[in-house]
């Protein structure tokens, strides 16, 4: 059953990566990138994260996606969870640095703030350089958990309806612009990313 709805998703995944207007980062550091991105204007409310950037209503961001159905095909063979954590630790880890050249190189990169994304996984995430925040809007925070949680289920070996109850709330996941490039592009100067 699981196999088959991965590839059911295999084949959905190109229309929602078009309705979705995301962009995949070619020609950058790593052939493995984990992840998928597009600009966005955040409608959230206003968050101040731990290096002082200011993260308000409107302000552009780097949406940041993780390749799901990708991600998926490589944690098939993976036993079980607590591997399957640590493997896309690393996915995120190796493909971040992509991400600080992105930004650097983009024409609008004087305006990116930083990166967001929204997961249900929240271990591991500051290790990894993120600010986990709660997102407020109670419609938005349901619908979030409801689109996340096919995801969780395909990517688990317990399917059970004990599994569905016990996923923690969906959560916004920053980095700063300058965070970002401190720790995953140091040769870059801090300096020019304010």
């Amino acid at each position: 059953m699981r196999q088959y709805l991965l590839t059911l998703w295999t084949f959905i995944d190109p229309v929602y990566f078009r309705f979705t207007r995301l962009t995949y980062l070619r020609n950058y550091h790593s052939r493995d990138n984990i992840f998928r991105v597009r600009l966005t204007s955040y409608m959230g409310r206003n968050v101040t994260l731990a290096d002082g950037t200011q993260i308000n209503k409107h302000d552009t961001l780097v949406k940041i996606h993780l390749h799901n159905v990708k991600l998926l095909n490589e944690l098939k063979h993976t036993g079980n969870d607590f591997k399957k954590g640590k493997l896309i630790y690393k996915y995120v880890q190796k493909s971040l640095p992509d991400i600080a050249t992105y930004i650097q190189e983009h024409p609008d990169s004087s305006r990116i703030k930083g990166i967001i994304g929204i997961t249900l996984l929240n271990r591991a995430t500051e290790r990894l350089g993120f600010e986990s925040v709660s997102i407020s809007h109670p419609v938005y925070k349901w619908f979030k958990w409801a689109s996340l949680l096919p995801i969780v289920l395909l990517s688990t070996n317990d399917m059970s309806f004990k599994k569905i109850i016990k996923q923690p709330a969906p959560r916004y996941l920053f980095m700063s612009k300058n965070t970002l490039t401190k720790r995953y592009n140091p040769t870059q100067d801090a300096g020019l990313v304010k």
